[in-house]
């Protein structure tokens, strides 16, 4: 068996076996597959597809190439969380303390950015003090003492993903069903979590670009998990332009503590929700979605989720001061703002046009706006700035007239700010008539729906 032979194989469509996959997953673990071989491999994957019963084999090699968590000293049902991921998506952030302030033990390991999207511990590393690399021992009883703990993938857990992840981000073959589902699903079930909840994201700003597309790889994770013992559901969401106003590492964490201050913009929160709901249902806290709905409005209502936040952060070694104090967290130098004005004599509708309709936007395009600002990541050794990014002042359906600030975008560049506004101007097009706005949610798969 040799690496040559088994890219050939693949790059001719045909159907690798158990042991060719664990070949290849431990091969280049180890480091005695290249990374062009492995790039070569990955592009014929994307190309040529995988079928389920390689795409679980995949997923099971990914799994076993390093440690297993043992959850087992932690009370409770577990349940993690899940995101394909997406501009502007901090829901993470968001639905972890409320969770735990409902005695639902958030045990979660999660991933940097992937291309134009921010990962959430990006994210949590702009909290000042924050920790993302802690001991098990320590997760462990950070989850048993205050119910949730949020950390980076270690070394020793799915290190063929963490590998391989990066490989893909670089090599333009991220948004492959199989090669996401197995990335994803790896991570889960190497965590250890009894229950996971997985939210896909769909549309221009998301690896899915149809609902089609969103629900095949959602049945494919879910019947993963379920083959892997542990309960598995999807909640397929919109990701048709950025999931709230804030697009950037550390303004993202800002807007997660305004939604669990009950201030978040909308769909934001309504995402953010319905997650929580399902979470609480699979963790058998609540018996139906209505039952789910009153104790997640009651935890953010009642400030035990904010609170269970600052305690969180404090117990990662963050400063618990900067989520009460939003202001306290670093700025970028410079803001530069987009006027209606710009957006319309942009676009064919400028005319005699005093208003117009957001009526689409390039979700990639916003998101390519804050890796020019330097918000994402342009190879694997990119070097993220947290400050960075775009607050959004205006969404899908919204009228907006020549005088109205559409976003605002931040840097530390003022070249860069330059070159993001104008990509961002190019990212939206407008309508002279109302438009409908998008469901925020699509459907939710569960393993009655395989």
């Amino acid at each position: 068996m040799n690496t040559y032979d088994l890219i050939m194989k693949k790059r001719n469509g045909e159907i690798l076996s158990k042991e060719e996959i664990i070949y290849l997953v431990n091969g280049y673990t180890s480091g005695e597959i290249p990374d062009y071989q492995m790039s070569a491999f990955l592009m014929a994957v994307y190309f040529r597809g995988m079928n389920y019963e390689e795409t679980t084999l995949l997923t099971m090699a990914m799994a076993d190439s390093g440690d297993r968590l043992d959850l087992s000293g932690i009370k409770g049902v577990k349940v993690d969380k899940h995101s394909t991921g997406g501009v502007g998506d901090k829901t993470s952030l968001i639905v972890g303390p409320i969770l735990a302030s409902l005695g639902v033990p958030v045990a979660k390991m999660s991933g940097r950015g992937l291309g134009h999207t921010g990962g959430t511990i990006d994210k949590l590393e702009g909290i000042p003090g924050f920790q993302t690399s802690i001991s098990e021992e320590q997760f462990i009883s950070q989850v048993n003492n205050i119910g949730l703990s949020i950390v980076g993938q270690t070394a020793n857990l799915a290190p063929a993903d963490k590998k391989i992840y990066a490989l893909r981000d670089v090599t333009a073959t991220v948004d492959n069903v199989s090669l996401i589902a197995s990335s994803i699903m790896s991570k889960k079930l190497a965590a250890g979590a009894d229950a996971i909840v997985l939210d896909v994201k769909v549309g221009t700003g998301a690896f899915m670009k149809s609902v089609e597309q969103a629900r095949l790889l959602a049945k494919t994770m879910v019947a993963i998990g379920t083959k892997a013992g542990r309960k598995t559901l999807a909640v397929i969401t919109d990701m048709n332009e950025p999931l709230g106003n804030a697009v950037g590492n550390i303004l993202e964490v800002k807007e997660a503590v305004e939604c669990l201050r009950g201030q978040g913009e909308e769909r934001l929160l309504k995402v953010s929700k319905i997650l929580a709901c399902y979470m609480l249902i699979a963790a058998g806290k609540a018996k139906d979605l209505e039952e789910a709905e009153k104790k997640v409005e009651n935890a953010i209502k009642s400030g035990d989720a904010l609170e269970k936040m600052k305690d969180f952060v404090n117990a990662q070694g963050g400063n618990p001061e900067y989520i009460e104090h939003l202001e306290k967290f670093e700025r970028a130098k410079y803001s530069l703002a987009v006027s209606g004005r710009e957006l319309m004599e942009h676009s064919d509708l400028c005319g005699e046009l005093d208003e117009a309709y957001l009526a689409s936007c390039d979700n990639q395009e916003i998101g390519m706006v804050s890796l020019i600002l330097g918000g994402g990541r342009e190879t694997k050794d990119s070097v993220i700035d947290l400050t960075v990014g775009i607050q959004l002042k205006k969404h899908l359906g919204d009228c907006i007239q020549k005088d109205d600030c559409v976003a605002i975008l931040y840097g530390n560049d003022k070249q860069r700010l330059t070159n993001a506004k104008e990509r961002f101007l190019n990212a939206y097009t407008l309508s002279a008539n109302k438009i409908d706005k998008n469901p925020v949610v699509y459907e939710v798969i569960t393993e009655k729906d395989l």
